[in-house]
């Protein structure tokens, strides 16, 4: 109940923060393009500077929609109590609180207008669907490409015509990507449970 009440206050406000602030710093989309460039000689992604900036752009948004959807996922779980493997979800109001004050944050830390904000939404909401109807489908092998759409919309955006290479290539940032915002989340939540028990 105690977590549940520190994340309707602080997290959702902070977490956005957080994770776009990870995101320029850890440098994950321009290694990834920057890496896929070299490795399968496509310099031709590169040469027009506007293109360049446009593409990561673009991949920088699919990042910041993959890190969201992996935060919310693991911000609106309860804890594990003590013998139980599996976090339990919150409420689904609470757990619908959480979202309108993460959205609203992100909304306003990225200085997006109401279409933006929208497109971001509808996109979320595809990310989380997608992701769920996956879930249930085989495990994959170590050398396959993940069933992410971060991977698939990543791969078209940087590269249609060598789209299996892209796609492995996007694979590999996903578990950057899943890796820091796990990693941020973990933080936001554990602080912001310190500070609600500080003050209680």
């Amino acid at each position: 109940m105690e977590r549940a009440k520190n994340n309707l206050s602080d997290a959702p406000a902070e977490l956005p923060e957080r994770l776009a602030e990870a995101l320029s710093r850890e440098r994950i989309v321009p290694r990834f393009v920057d890496s896929y460039v070299e490795e399968h000689q496509r310099y031709g992604l590169q040469v027009h500077a506007a293109l360049y900036r446009d593409l990561l752009g673009l991949l920088r948004r699919e990042a910041l929609l993959a890190m969201s959807v992996h935060a919310l996922d693991m911000a609106t779980r309860e804890p594990a109590a003590r013998g139980r493997s599996e976090p339990r979800p919150l409420a689904r109001k609470d757990a619908t609180a959480f979202r309108r004050k993460f959205l609203s944050s992100l909304t306003r830390q990225q200085k997006w207008g109401m279409g933006e904000a929208l497109d971001f939404q509808r996109d979320l909401q595809m990310y989380e669907e997608l992701i769920a109807r996956s879930a249930t489908a085989r495990r994959r092998k170590p050398f396959e490409a993940a069933n992410h759409p971060f991977v698939d919309r990543s791969a078209f955006l940087l590269d249609s015509s060598f789209m299996e290479k892209a796609r492995m290539a996007a694979s590999r940032a996903l578990t950057e990507l899943e890796t820091l915002s796990a990693n941020v989340t973990a933080n936001v939540l554990r602080n912001g449970t310190k500070r609600g028990s500080a003050g209680s």
